[in-house]
């Protein structure tokens, strides 16, 4: 029974950690772009066009918006 006045607060706190870090996450953009990544894989990295989309894509604003 005693162990319950430790382990309570302690899982309280992991909580409390874990959404205050889901929320980090999501304020800082983890979460932004969840498609390119699983995309990337089927890309050859030595194929000219795919380093010249690259290019291109790292030259674009950040406020553009493609749905």
């Amino acid at each position: 029974m005693t162990a319950l006045y430790i382990l309570i607060p302690v899982a309280l706190l992991l909580v409390a950690f874990a959404v205050w870090l889901f929320f980090w996450a999501v304020d800082s953009g983890q979460y932004d772009d969840l498609d390119s990544p699983a995309h990337r894989i089927l890309f050859d990295d030595d194929d000219p066009r795919h380093q010249a989309a690259v290019k291109q894509a790292k030259h674009e604003p950040a406020a553009k918006n493609h749905d």
